[in-house]
């Protein structure tokens, strides 16, 4: 068998997006869709605004080049610098999406990536939809080897993966060869990383790793055009991705095949792993949105929280470590981060607010004492009916203070291939996040060009659409939708 990245570089080169099912072209325009809503509704907040400030003072001024556009912002960087802040951005509220078997957040690092580098090279947007979705396909299958193994020993799959399917997208992008790419894929071996230590705390790294992974792939893929070589065995040799990453028990569960599964040596795919991708109908971690849904179906069907006495939560054992543990500190958020990878405090809002929004993740809302009680009753049990990582499940057993017991059970969680949330409902997503701080008509523009995405004669036009701040949409009073 030919090394894994070989198999992936042909791919990504040869890959014709007339071979896409149009049910698979139009999901990946939703997709990106999907995280641009996510990157306009971040930009009132601290973080983006830090972050902003941040990434604008590690830019030297820009002299020669119009330089690269930041979504929300009237601001634009180099390149490498654009796609850092994008992609920090689009993953910043923990709303995008989330490729099911590999526990892995792509579009935030690939279509940032092309974004930048598209719109620099003028590409159209042919051109960037076929890349993005060679990147889609080759990052889910990465991530899926692992089965969950990467999260055991510390990795977030989101930057550890991400660097490897943003160089193949953009590698694509730049007319990389196959051995180039091969050799771009060695060279993000090396700048591949994400800790989960964030969890411990609710610090902000875990925002920053898709971004790192879009700026190290450009990064790769322009060394490799200048003929840097890099480590033939990316994935499968002694110190290469899984042999690193993972421990002794998950190296021996992981299935390499997965890695290349179903793709053609003519660029042909018989499995397209994009529609496996769940896109979020909450902002939360997604490992907690099973039970959060059974918090909301308790609570439309009346019970009484004053009654509650104890709460069981059944979740699969691979999630006990991101949301469930240590379980004083998930019971006593400190911030919306804390917020995010909060069992208790997903449960806790449903079941007293029948929602879990970005409304609820303000001090306000995990600091409302009623909360506060309910969270102290929550205890997390492992659920050995899980089909985790096929699923992430989740129960609720409600003991009241009779002693009657209530349950309710989401054994697929919304979003999944099995119950997704239809186009119209991305769309409605969408809407509902870039109208936070854009006026609807800028909206209705950016949705017009992204699904039209095919026919769209220069990704600059939706990246220069994309790079204004409310203010400058407003007094300008228009949006244009021409693609």
């Amino acid at each position: 068998m030919p090394p894994i990245s070989e198999t992936l570089a042909v791919f990504a080169h040869k890959l014709r997006l007339e071979q896409v099912p149009s049910d698979v072209r139009e999901r990946a325009k939703h997709l990106i869709l999907d995280a641009i809503g996510c990157a306009l509704a971040a930009r009132g907040e601290t973080f983006a605004m830090t972050f902003a400030e941040a990434t604008r003072s590690l830019s030297t001024p820009l002299t020669e080049s119009p330089g690269s556009g930041v979504m929300g912002f009237d601001q634009r960087l180099p390149l490498r610098d654009a796609c850092l802040l994008n992609a920090m951005l689009a993953h910043g509220l923990d709303f995008d999406d989330t490729h099911i078997a590999g526990i892995v957040h792509l579009t935030v690092s690939v279509f940032p990536t092309l974004l930048g580098l598209c719109g620099q090279r003028r590409a159209d947007g042919a051109t960037m939809l076929a890349a993005y979705i060679a990147g889609l396909e080759a990052g889910s299958r990465i991530a899926s080897v692992a089965k969950g193994g990467f999260h055991a020993q510390g990795f977030h799959p989101t930057g550890l993966v991400g660097v490897f399917a943003s160089t193949l997208a953009a590698g694509r992008v730049m007319g990389l060869s196959p051995s180039a790419l091969a050799q771009a894929q060695g060279l993000a071996l090396s700048m591949a990383s994400g800790s989960l230590q964030f969890i411990e705390d609710g610090a902000w790294t875990k925002r920053l790793h898709p971004g790192w992974a879009a700026q190290a792939a450009i990064t790769a893929t322009t060394f490799a055009a200048h003929g840097v070589p890099g480590p033939t065995l990316a994935y499968e040799g002694r110190y290469g991705l899984f042999r690193l990453h993972l421990s002794a028990a998950g190296l021996a569960g992981a299935d390499l095949a997965l890695a290349t599964a179903g793709l053609g040596t003519d660029g042909s795919c018989s499995i397209w792993e994009l529609g496996n991708v769940a896109v979020k109908p909450f902002p939360v971690c997604h490992f907690s949105h099973a039970c959060a849904d059974a918090a909301i179906a308790l609570h439309r069907a009346g019970v009484d929280v004053a009654r509650i006495r104890r709460i069981e939560a059944l979740v699969p054992a691979g999630v006990v470590q991101a949301v469930c543990e240590p379980v004083g500190a998930k019971r006593r958020p400190q911030s919306d981060y804390d917020a995010k990878f909060s069992l208790p405090y997903a449960i806790a809002c449903g079941l007293l607010r029948g929602r879990l929004g970005l409304e609820d993740l303000g001090p306000g809302g995990y600091s409302d004492p009623a909360a506060l009680a309910l969270m102290d009753r929550v205890v997390h049990v492992v659920d050995d009916k899980s089909t985790f990582p096929l699923h992430y499940s989740g129960e609720l057993r409600l003991t009241m203070d009779d002693g009657t017991v209530l349950t309710h059970r989401e054994a697929v969680n919304r979003g999944h291939a099995e119950l997704p949330l239809s186009n119209a409902q991305v769309r409605e997503k969408f809407f509902d996040n870039a109208v936070i701080h854009f006026p609807h008509h800028h909206a209705q523009s950016i949705c017009e060009q992204v699904l039209a995405m095919e026919r769209l004669r220069s990704v600059q036009t939706l990246e220069e659409l994309l790079a204004r701040s409310p203010q400058s949409v407003i007094a300008s009073g228009h949006s244009s939708s021409t693609p």
